[in-house]
């Protein structure tokens, strides 16, 4: 079977090598004739006058208005389970997509253990703070109660236990005096009565052991006042002030303590409400992919398979049961509209001659007797970098072409040809590209003269559709231009003006 196909290809390759020699063949003897100042024939082609429209056209793309794009939201990679045909008309909550949850209910089991566990230590956590909270307050009403003892204490023997002591102190001296004073009188009045023998001498030795025992009394009385005054007062009220200030010290204490215990019991506390939160979010989190394994049509449509619109570049697996799905990947394309728009990808060089509200001229490969016109909605601000790889120097920017009409015909990936009306000209001279030559940033075309021979005209030029050149001034209509002008000290036009000459002239009003 694989013979007739061989033989086929071995005849259009000895085709194609015959017409490459006999191509080679005729630009070798034109350029000897050029050499030697012979030139075979002169070809011309007359200065067109009349309407002309400039255009640019590109291949591009058809695609619903307006679509709502289906995505994976589910993390990692996941087979997919089912997907409905495509082509099928949906309505709003029909089940599109169901991805494999196995592993995510797996994961559900795990999180769910976490989420008991951590709750399990905040409510811990939460007792462990109130023990702390009532500890606290224990503990800081004790050391207020101390230090109001220790300040009544102080109060009590200031106001009350010492000036009772000091007054008894002064009393009993006092008294001792007078005792001693009076048992002194006595003792000197027995002296006189033993001495005229009224009084025995035993009556007398009692009388002055009573004085000496006052006198000896006194002298303690004294003593103890000024212990009391001197000494014992100042140890009791410094004793006394220490207390308080060392229960006031140790009321502070216990205070900071106590603040200290709240603190890190609630900061406990809250690093275990964080983590319940965190494993609560994990879990809800879980039950959200879960959830996201089945995706629902978020309203009416037609499903159309991203993988149907890829590029040839493209090397995305097919959709189909068993594929595996990434996280943001495409999978449907869901349209919300009847209308469709064209895109594609304009050359840099074409930007500066083009504006939104241009005509559209669009036809697709799979409809050739159908064109349909549409209107330049969209020009990208950003070059597309997607085919940079085949050529770093190409800079294209996507744009988007409104289409009239095509309900039920136009398919979404159909290919197509679109043509931008850059211009159109009621009246205006027009001559084939390549008879336009650059020679020192000037344009010049070659006219046939009466005596039959060319002469070099300077011309002014404007839009060009890469057929013919709109010439502004230099030229009028009827006169033959040279379509070989010489190429020496020269530039040919063709692909030159691309880059400067499209800016000399705007397109008309009206277009």
């Amino acid at each position: 079977m694989n013979a007739p196909f061989s033989k086929k290809k071995r005849v259009y390759a000895w085709i194609g090598l015959g017409v490459s020699l006999l191509l080679i063949a005729l630009l070798v003897f034109t350029f000897h004739g050029q050499k030697d100042g012979n030139v075979v024939q002169e070809l011309y082609q007359v200065a067109r006058r009349g309407p002309l429209v400039i255009s640019v056209s590109e291949n591009g793309e058809i695609n619903p208005s307006e679509q709502i794009t289906i995505k994976s939201e589910v993390e990692g990679r996941v087979s997919l389970l089912y997907i409905i045909p495509e082509g099928t008309i949906v309505k709003e909550g029909d089940l599109l997509i169901e991805l494999d949850a196995a592993e995510k209910q797996d994961q559900l089991v795990n999180q769910q253990i976490e989420v008991e566990n951590a709750e399990a230590g905040f409510i811990l956590k939460t007792e462990d703070l109130e023990i702390a909270r009532n500890q606290a307050a224990s503990d800081i009403e004790l050391a207020e109660q101390a230090l109001e003892f220790a300040e009544e204490d102080l109060i009590k023997y200031t106001e009350g236990e010492y000036p009772n002591k000091l007054s008894e102190a002064k009393g009993n001296l006092a008294l001792a005096e007078q005792e001693l004073e009076q048992s002194k009188e006595k003792y000197e009045w027995s002296k006189k009565l033993y001495e005229e023998s009224f009084l025995s001498e035993s009556e007398l030795k009692s009388d002055e052991l009573s004085w000496k025992h006052n006198k000896l009394t006194l002298e303690n009385r004294r003593g103890a006042l000024t212990l009391l005054e001197n000494y014992t007062h100042k140890r009791e009220l410094a004793q006394l002030n220490s207390d308080v200030r060392q229960k006031k010290a140790a009321l502070e204490r216990t205070r900071r303590k106590a603040h200290s215990s709240i603190i890190q019991a609630e900061s406990a506390l809250r690093a275990k409400e964080s983590e319940f939160n965190r494993q609560k979010q994990k879990l809800d989190k879980i039950k959200d992919q879960i959830a996201k394994t089945k995706i629902y049509a978020p309203r009416s449509g037609q499903v159309i398979y991203s993988t149907s619109t890829g590029r040839r570049w493209d090397k995305t697996e097919p959709l189909a049961e068993g594929a595996e799905i990434w996280q943001r990947r495409d999978l449907i394309y869901l349209p919300t509209a009847d209308t469709f728009k064209a895109t594609a990808n304009i050359h840099e060089s074409y930007l500066k001659s083009m504006s939104t509200g241009m005509v559209v001229h669009v036809q697709c490969d799979a409809l050739p007797d159908r064109t349909y016109t549409g209107v330049l909605t969209k020009i990208s601000p950003m070059a597309d970098t997607s085919r940079r790889w085949l050529n770093p120097d190409l800079k294209e920017y996507p744009i988007e072409i409104s289409l009239n009409g095509g309900i039920g015909e136009l398919k979404s990936g159909m290919s197509c040809r679109i043509e931008i009306i850059l211009a159109r000209y009621a009246d205006a001279v027009s001559v084939p590209v390549q008879s336009v030559v650059r020679i020192d940033g000037k344009t010049y075309v070659w006219v046939r003269g009466s005596d039959g021979k060319p002469s070099r005209h300077e011309v002014e030029i404007g839009l060009d559709n890469n057929i013919e050149v709109h010439v502004i001034d230099g030229l009028v209509g009827g006169e033959e231009v040279l379509l070989t002008p010489p190429l020496s000290d020269s530039v040919r036009l063709k692909g030159s003006i691309e880059n400067s000459d499209r800016e000399n002239e705007k397109a008309p009003e009206g277009v």
